[in-house]
């Protein structure tokens, strides 16, 4: 009584434990599930990226490799870059953007090199001339106050500052003081300050990456700590302080909780919103700005050179903001987002600039966590109402509606809205409940099922293995007589493979499994039976233990679906061996497909056994893919097979064989595409040539024999060349030499 209760209440107990563990881990928020939830926004954004405009009114000037080699090393003399921004303003840019620090005095100023001369006399007067000469750091401020649209950046860090940031622009506060909720530094690398003092604005460049190193938000406002004074000083990201110069505004308001037509119930949330000019950018509660990528777009780009070059269109930056800043690898401004593992850093400016200016904000409500709590309590409650009074078809239903529904909600309210939602934790409730309400009828099933799955989920499909845990008296073990379709795979030249990794045994046996996945993939997906791995070879069958309908077909799908995935594993094997500077060989397989009876079941002894397959049609699989090397084709089929496939697939005689260890002559065919090629008119050429050279090689009309090859020839673009050659060499023979009245057009095969 006691253990039937107890069974009873665990349809009410574990659920509810579960619920009330999702709901506190919501609350608690561990990083390990803060970075879940970061990945789920990530994909959202990889899923459907910012659109890119061409006409945004952003470009990057590129300090690109290229540049540095034509006109030296970083860093160049402070007159180069003026003369850069006397071009751009040449060109008619609205603003102009270092992701520069010009931190450290010119090293090629006049001032400077002259210092390093040679102390003699005979210098003295030339010394003093150098020195009257203009300093490159006076040059390059004098351009910025003239331009009067230059933004200058900095680094605001943890150390102390050697120089305080110079501030440009003004911050007024909307309700509670912004400085509490901010990141907040001791110290910063800054510019020196007659640059910084000349420019329009001067922004800070901070990004700080998440935990798995990705920049997903850029704070908008940090706060720098002047101990002297100790006062908080707010200084904006400089895209912030670009879209101020460029509207020519001169205070930016910050929004916070306690402001008006903001609901906060009296306590401190953070930061809502900046509004800089006419324009009002949504933050999170640190001021902190989601960012949508569009991901690398080349089109941002125009080298610097071409710019001291002429070489561009003023329409091109005409307008524009321009930021100035590096994508040459050695200077080491690289960073990582969701869209693409290194991007420079100048491109994640240009992106936040892009994204305020089309107005494309996303944003993570404040009651977001609120709303996700209350969803999984009411979802929760209903199912540990409902999920105990239905079966478990039902159960799995009920869940998949209502993550489906998390899931789309999440996704609308982030593609319609632009509003992050997390769809993982009510998801985790759902799925917490279904697990338990189902528990009683696994306890009561998973013992039968638990035999059926372990003594096939090594070699069957998934799909046949739940038949048989759903249907174990399907099962027949023993041995019975069954027709079936069987496939042999081998790889072709794997001894020269194997050579180049005589010195690395581990390597070789990464790349047997990484061909091997992919090709029992195919095979399992068309539901085959993986009988058993032998080295490079894969032997498989169908119908068995379970019936599969069409087993031939299946067979032949598999074939075609096998070259597909062996294509595509070459590809990216060629592409490491490339970058690594490797030698690359290509992987080639040759399969077999026989179809006809045989024995099926555990077979084996007391101690152990495999569900395998004994018969002549086994064997005649296994011949038939040694012999698709002599004839030159991918897959060669059995006269049965070939039968039962023919109307759905292009196949082709190509001998009358009687293959090693048989004396009984078949028929074996080339399997050459699928129901669309066998019905194409290139094809149906083909058959009537190739068929009329058979019938005139077996009849000894060797004249006619080869005109049809040639005509052949001319049919196959090359496909079947190897097999062409194999019959002009046997035509040539045999006119010379003729068989005789009693050759009955049978090859005697002496090899496997």
């Amino acid at each position: 009584m006691s253990h039937s209760w107890l069974i009873r209440g665990l349809h009410i107990i574990v659920p509810i434990v579960l619920l009330l563990a999702a709901i506190g881990l919501r609350v608690n928020e561990p990083r390990w599930f803060l970075q879940l939830q970061l990945t789920v926004f990530d994909s959202f954004n990889r899923i459907k990226p910012r659109p890119y405009q061409k006409e945004s009114g952003v470009r990057i000037i590129d300090i690109d490799d290229e540049s540095l080699e034509r006109y030296g090393q970083w860093p160049w003399p402070r007159t180069r870059v003026a003369d850069l921004l006397l071009r751009l303003n040449e060109m008619g840019v609205a603003t102009t953007v270092f992701d520069i620090v010009f931190a450290e005095p010119d090293r090629t100023s006049p001032q400077t090199v002259v210092e390093l001369w040679s102390e003699l006399p005979e210098f003295d007067d030339l010394r003093a001339r150098v020195r009257e000469m203009p300093d490159h750091d006076t040059v390059l401020a004098e351009v910025v106050a003239g331009i009067g649209n230059v933004v200058t950046g900095f680094v605001l860090t943890s150390g102390r500052a050697p120089r305080v940031p110079v501030s440009r622009g003004n911050f007024a506060m909307a309700g509670d003081d912004a400085s509490q909720f901010v990141q907040v530094h001791e110290g910063a690398v800054a510019n020196l300050t007659e640059i910084a003092e000349a420019a329009a604005g001067n922004g800070n460049f901070n990004m700080v990456p998440e935990g798995d190193g990705l920049i997903r938000r850029v704070p908008l406002v940090m706060g720098f700590l002047d101990r002297a004074r100790g006062a908080v000083t707010l200084y904006p990201a400089i895209a912030l302080e670009a879209l101020r110069v460029v509207q020519g505004a001169s205070t930016m308001i910050i929004k916070s909780s306690g402001a008006s037509g903001e609901l906060a119930f009296g306590e401190k949330t953070g930061i809502t919103s900046i509004k800089v000019g006419q324009i009002v950018v949504p933050t999170d509660a640190n001021g902190r700005f989601w960012i949508r990528y569009t991901g690398h777009q080349r089109d941002r780009y125009i080298p610097a050179w071409k710019i001291f070059e002429g070489s561009v269109d003023p329409s091109l930056v005409q307008d524009h903001i321009v930021l100035v800043g590096a994508s040459a690898a050695g200077l080491l401004d690289l960073r990582a987002t969701p869209l693409d593992a290194v991007v420079p850093g100048v491109e994640v400016h240009a992106e936040i600039i892009e994204q305020i200016l089309q107005q494309d904000f996303i944003r993570r409500p404040d009651w977001a966590v609120g709303a996700e709590i209350i969803y999984m309590l009411i979802i929760g409650l209903a199912l540990i109402a409902l999920l105990p009074r239905i079966g478990a078809l039902a159960c799995a239903l009920a869940g998949t509606v209502v993550v489906a529904g998390a899931l789309g909600f999440s996704w609308y309210a982030y593609d319609v809205q632009r509003l992050l939602f997390d769809p993982v934790y009510p998801s985790v409730a759902v799925l917490g409940v279904y697990l338990s309400s189902s528990l009683i009828n696994f306890m009561r099933t998973e013992a039968e099922k638990r035999q059926v799955r372990g003594a096939f989920s090594q070699y069957l499909s998934p799909a046949l293995v739940e038949q048989l845990a759903q249907h174990p008296d399907r099962l027949q073990l023993g041995g019975e007589t069954r027709e079936m379709t069987f496939l042999f795979c081998d790889v072709r030249g794997f001894t020269a493979i194997s050579e180049m990794y005589k010195a690395n045994p581990q390597g070789l046996t990464l790349l047997i499994n990484r061909f091997l996945t992919p090709l029992t993939d195919a095979i399992l997906a068309r539901e085959g039976t993986i009988d058993k791995y032998m080295g490079d070879c894969i032997m498989a069958f169908w119908n068995a233990p379970l019936d599969v309908s069409s087993h031939a077909d299946h067979a032949c799908e598999s074939a075609m679906a096998m070259f597909e995935e062996l294509e595509q594993l070459n590809k990216e094997r060629q592409g490491e061996a490339e970058a690594d500077g490797e030698t690359f060989l290509p992987l080639k397989i040759g399969i077999g497909i026989n179809t006809g009876e045989c024995v099926v079941g555990n077979m084996g002894s007391k101690q152990r056994f495999d569900y395998s397959v004994l018969g002549d049609s086994v064997n005649l699989a296994a011949r038939l893919e040694g012999q698709s090397k002599t004839y030159g084709v991918g897959t060669v089929v059995g006269p049965e097979t070939a039968v039962q496939v023919n109307d759905r697939f292009a196949t082709l005689e190509l001998d009358l064989i009687a293959v090693k260890g048989k004396q009984e002559a078949v028929q074996i065919f080339a399997l050459l595409g699928n129901a669309t090629y066998a019905a194409s008119r290139e094809f149906g050429t083909l058959r009537e040539k190739h068929d009329q050279m058979i019938s005139a090689y077996r009849s000894q009309d060797w004249k006619h024999a080869e005109s049809m090859l040639q005509e052949c020839r001319s049919c196959t673009g090359g496909m079947l060349d190897e097999l062409y050659l194999l019959y002009a060499e046997r035509i040539a023979e045999f006119s010379a030499e003729p068989p005789g009245a009693e050759w009955d057009g049978v090859y005697i095969a002496t090899s496997k």
